[in-house]
């Protein structure tokens, strides 16, 4: 049942109101930006009654009003008239229901149904208005008025220089974990349970990045196929915490529920990153679902080819979110800072940022959006990390983020995996780039070794265990004929394909994998671990499990096998190394120069003829052996008063032959005697050696040293 009017609706005293919805002792005051619209409605919704409000204020083309009476858990959306003019990119249509684009919580889900599409689902053709109501079939925004008590809350406020970044999904992480509650399994507060909070801290990361927890809906594509988007690139709500992720409730529950878990892992001295997804929403291309962006006023939010009949989509998801138009970029940030001040959350990695930075076709890193996130006092204290590639030209944008960005380095992936596969084409100079922080890309401008987010693996392909088991993407569960996902893995199986019971190439995969973390852990710059793959979680060779909401992506907490159950102990003990020594958390790059009193570098680079190594040698591709040496007396830390601070040093040799090799023990100036740290083979026999000594090293292993 539908009615209109019938409600007053009183004005804004004085200009417009804050957008999306305002609580108040009286009523709710509702706003939305629709500057070409000839009349916008406000929905009000009571079960499946619908009740129209016309708007009466506009003000700079903001439609608001005070409706009295109405409070929180108000459930409501938009209708707009207006021109239907896809020609020039007016998709006006009153028969759908609009989510706002400021709600602070969304309910319900998106149905793929014909309501929806209409026309276009028969014909193809995107030009055809399809009159079909779709308030059945979508989200609803919620009226919010939130009193949480935040408490003593701090923020932790890790340096950058001490950051261990932990990519999680909020679902996935705590579905099958077997101390928390079933019904509070893969939501907000399962992951706020203590028995969880207690795993993280044991393990020694500092700060969880949420694979993205802004409202999203499923593409029509994988509902078809009985499918979900499990990830959730797909947003529809930059306000609002994606609902069923509360165990709480819709009604704005979530709000809440969300702001507890931040509280709590506050508390246990975890900071709480959020993967973001800004560069396109979830109505997909001109033929896709109307939701709210499209209806409100489509030229302006998304960018437009071919006269604004078509949409630009440098995402592969249809659509590009227009940060050219200063609303647009006005919503992004006022999402952002709400996200900071009033969910307190610590930090943003940006999914495919260069998109964001595109003020014309090109991408300006001296932008519009970067400029206004740099110069922002609330934002520009946060961490912020950029995916610095799109599908747009030009994209590749590694290096090119401005301070105080840090960056996702894919070229450091690349380079370790491919070394630990046995594979070193050009030489060793690109690994020993990699593993010293990558200055050929962030030397510039002042920024520093933190502005490399190390990772070898994320959500995004294979885990670790697929990436030293598989060496080909077994995707056909998407249902998409095993299309989807890279074919650049860079990965090798050990000489069998998927799970094996032989135990030779279950004890390689697992030292593969040890080394690999070594390698990641032991690293300057940030690193970021990928949840599970300290033990050894498994996807069964899928790469592409966007859409996988099940066993396959969720983390399985009851594992024991051998040699993957002691996985999370290796892990804990490198991140205690990384904790305890401050040479491998270098705040600054390493000079190379000669300018200690013992007459070494701060970095020293070995062949395992045990001299430093030299042009040749940096470019002889049969060079599998590469050590390196932390110089302890130049950290490039200080003390409050100035001091610098001293450490032990350290020699790191990294082996990926496929045979034993005996490495001599650099002589003085670097040190006079060597004590064995971590060995990633487990058959070492000698824990000590002299400087000029010939050490072992096992085939495909990392050993680390502590030189004196």
């Amino acid at each position: 049942m539908i009615e209109t009017g019938g409600d007053a609706i009183d004005p804004w005293p004085d200009g417009h109101p804050p957008f999306g919805a305002t609580v108040d002792q009286t009523g709710t005051t509702f706003a939305v930006w629709a500057p070409m619209a000839r009349q916008v409605e406000l929905c009000l919704f009571d079960g499946t009654e619908e009740k129209r409000l016309p708007l009466q204020d506009r003000t700079f083309g903001t439609w608001h009003g005070h409706v009295p009476g109405i409070g929180a858990g108000q459930r409501y959306g938009y209708r707009v008239t207006g021109s239907w003019d896809p020609v020039t990119g007016h998709r006006f249509n009153a028969a759908k229901l609009l989510a706002d684009p400021y709600a602070k919580a969304l309910t319900g889900a998106f149905v793929d149904h014909d309501a929806v599409y209409g026309h276009r689902r028969t014909t193809g053709d995107d030009t055809v208005r399809d009159d079909h109501d779709s308030a059945p079939y979508v989200p609803r925004s919620v009226v919010v008025a939130d009193d949480f008590d935040w408490g003593a809350d701090v923020r932790p406020r890790v340096p950058w220089g001490d950051t261990v970044l932990y990519e999680l999904h909020i679902r996935g992480f705590t579905m099958r974990h077997p101390k928390v509650p079933p019904e509070l399994r893969g939501t907000y507060a399962g992951l706020a349970h203590p028995a969880v909070l207690e795993e993280l801290k044991a393990l020694g990361v500092t700060t969880v990045e949420l694979l993205p927890v802004h409202h999203f809906v499923s593409e029509p594509a994988l509902l078809q196929r009985g499918m979900s988007n499990y990830w959730g690139y797909n947003s529809l709500g930059f306000f609002a915490p994606h609902a069923t992720y509360a165990a709480s409730g819709s009604e704005g529950q979530q709000v809440r529920e969300f702001k507890a878990m931040v509280r709590a892992l506050h508390e246990a001295g975890l900071e709480v990153v959020l993967d973001v997804v800004y560069n396109h929403t979830g109505e997909q291309n001109e033929a896709g679902p109307t939701l709210a962006y499209r209806g409100l006023h489509n030229p302006a939010y998304y960018r437009l080819r071919d006269h604004g009949r078509r949409s630009l989509d440098h995402t592969g998801t249809g659509n590009t979110l227009n940060l050219r138009n200063p609303h647009v970029v006005r919503l992004v940030t006022d999402s952002l800072r709400y996200w900071v001040e009033e969910m307190h959350v610590d930090g943003f990695r940006f999914d495919l940022a260069p998109a964001l930075a595109r003020a014309t076709e090109d991408v300006d890193t001296a932008g519009p959006f970067l400029t206004v996130v740099g110069q922002d006092p609330v934002l520009s204290k946060v961490k912020l990390i950029a995916e610095p590639w799109d599908l747009g030209p030009g994209g590749y944008q590694l290096g090119a983020f401005p301070p105080p960005w840090s960056e996702w380095n894919d070229r450091y992936r690349d380079a370790l995996r491919d070394f630990w596969r046995g594979v070193s084409p050009g030489g060793l100079w690109d690994l020993a780039y990699r593993l010293s922080g990558s200055s050929d890309r962030f030397r510039h401008n002042g920024r520093r070794p933190s502005a490399s987010v190390n990772f070898v693996t994320a959500h995004d392909g294979f885990t670790l265990r697929d990436l030293v088991s598989y060496e080909r993407k077994h995707n056909e569960a998407n249902g998409e004929d095993n299309r989807d996902g890279t074919d650049n893995n860079r990965s090798w199986n050990g000489g069998v394909e998927g799970e094996t019971s032989d135990p030779t190439v279950n004890a390689l995969r697992q030292r593969q994998a040890r080394n690999l973390l070594a390698s990641l852990l032991l690293s300057a710059g940030v690193p970021m671990l990928t949840a599970g793959d300290e033990r050894g979680r498994t996807q069964h060779g899928n790469n592409n499990a966007y859409c996988q909401d099940n066993e396959i992506s969720w983390f399985d907490w009851s594992s024991s096998e051998p040699g993957w159950a002691e996985l999370p102990e290796f892990v804990k003990t490198l991140l205690r190394l990384r904790r305890e020594h401050p040479v491998f958390r270098r705040p600054r790059f390493f000079s190379g120069r000669l300018d200690g009193d013992e007459g070494r570098r701060d970095v020293g680079w070995f062949g395992p003829w045990g001299r430093e190594m030299d042009h040749e040698a940096w470019h002889d591709p049969h060079l599998l052996t590469l050590g390196m040496f932390f110089a302890g007396d130049r950290t490039g830390r200080r003390l409050p008063n100035g001091e610098p601070v001293q450490d032990d040093s350290f020699l790191l040799w990294l082996h990926a032959g496929p045979a034993p090799i005996e490495a001599v023990l650099p002589s003085r100036p670097w040190a006079d005697e060597y004590e064995v740290v971590l060995d990633t083979s487990e058959e070492l026999t000698a824990t000590h050696g002299r400087a000029g000594e010939r050490l072992t090293l096992p085939a495909r292993s990392v050993v680390l040293l502590c030189a004196s």
